[in-house]
């Protein structure tokens, strides 16, 4: 059977690692002309990629390939994340003036309470969908709470999130629904912005406001930009890494015992492996360059597929085995590089917070196949219902 692979496809997925498996031995640069992206699947050839950002540009955007976000304009919704340097070094240093390890570790009392109030009636009830009811809106709580946004504000904001990151049709653009929703995030943020702007708060968006290298400060519309790459950098992808890591224990009950019974941070570690949220990246080819005796033209937009990448026999053993116990320092799911998640600290602090405050009160749990619902996406990874019972402890 030819082999065919497209980030669109909802037989990808259901399961894109054989497609990955495929990809690595028959095509390691493979050429999809319909979708018009060339992918590398290996993780050297990843990992490389990942850490030449001359020859590798993110100046089109790097996270979603649908046309409303490829292009010049992907800097709107991406921040410094679709720059290159020298713009991206100066943004990127800007906005880690005011996303400070204090601010962020200084957060964890709060995550706590977070964290138990939205518990508490689950746990009460004995059963609950964990991504609506938990995985959701305890990030989305997390990060309105780490920008400043008012209580009342929250739920529309990740109601609107939802609407930009999902389709349940297979399609290569966005709903117009989305492009609608993405015209009230932007609106919404930039409200915000001019209202902390005369009145500041212990906050990211004062922090982001008040960040500044001698005169250089960043600018109304930079800051909004920040504000939206969270919702997807800080929401999304630990919302659907929290229901995978779930889903991922569930169905190895005796990695699942070892987790309980404290391996908490390997359980994270392990799950962003075998299942991450983000299972691919974008860049552009800057110029020319011949690998596995593929010539790839300068201009070609690369798919990075990290999803495979993580299961490289070549690196891991055993690749396809949920394993507690395993080295995983060379997985790529927070990237490597210039562009190496920012924001690594605070999405392992909400995970092993919420972990360990789940674990405190449950002894087991089980999940109804049935109910399963994953999500559609081009880049990402996971469920949109996760109907579980708990059993107490």
């Amino acid at each position: 059977m030819s082999l065919q692979y497209s980030p669109y496809d909802f037989d990808v997925h259901s399961d894109p690692y054989p497609y990955y498996a495929r990809l690595r031995t028959e095509a390691p640069v493979f050429r999809n002309d319909t979708d018009d992206f060339w992918a590398l699947s290996r993780h050297a050839d990843v990992l490389a990629a990942l850490r030449d950002s001359d020859r590798f540009s993110n100046a089109n955007g790097s996270i979603r390939m649908e046309p409303a976000f490829w292009g010049p304009q992907a800097e709107q919704m991406f921040s410094f994340v679709a720059m290159d340097p020298p713009r991206h070094t100066r943004l990127r240093g800007l906005v880690a003036r005011a996303f400070t390890q204090r601010r962020v570790q200084g957060l964890e009392p709060r995550l706590r309470e977070i964290a138990r109030g939205l518990l508490a009636p689950l746990l009460e009830r004995g059963s609950f969908d964990l991504m609506a009811e938990f995985a959701g809106p305890f990030p989305t709580e997390v990060i309105a709470e780490l920008v400043g946004v008012p209580q009342g504000d929250r739920d529309m904001l990740r109601k609107l999130g939802m609407e930009i990151m999902y389709n349940d049709e297979e399609s290569t653009d966005l709903r117009p629904e989305a492009v609608q929703a993405i015209g009230a995030v932007i609106g919404y943020y930039t409200e915000l912005t001019i209202a902390r702007s005369q009145d500041r708060r212990d906050d990211l968006l004062s922090g982001l406001l008040d960040a500044a290298d001698g005169d250089d400060r960043l600018t109304p519309e930079e800051i909004v930009g920040v504000l939206i790459l969270l919702v997807g950098a800080g929401i999304e992808t630990t919302m659907l890494t929290m229901g995978n890591l779930w889903h991922a224990a569930w169905q190895h009950p005796d990695q699942r015992r070892k987790a309980f019974d404290g391996q908490i941070d390997a359980w994270i570690a392990e799950a962003m492996r075998y299942e991450p949220s983000t299972q691919t990246v974008l860049r552009t080819a800057t110029e020319q360059f011949e690998l596995h005796g593929v010539t790839v033209p300068a201009g070609a937009r690369m798919l990075l597929a990290i999803g495979s990448a993580n299961r490289d026999p070549e690196v891991f053993t055993d690749p396809d085995r949920f394993d507690l116990d395993r080295d995983t320092s060379a997985s790529l799911v927070f990237s490597s590089g210039r562009h190496h998640c920012l924001g690594v600290n605070l999405a392992q602090l909400q995970m092993r917070v919420a972990l360990e405050e789940i674990v405190a009160k449950v002894a087991d749990y089980d999940i109804d196949p049935d109910g399963l619902r994953r999500i559609h996406a081009s880049n990402t990874r996971g469920f949109a219902a996760l109907p579980t019972t708990i059993t107490a402890r």
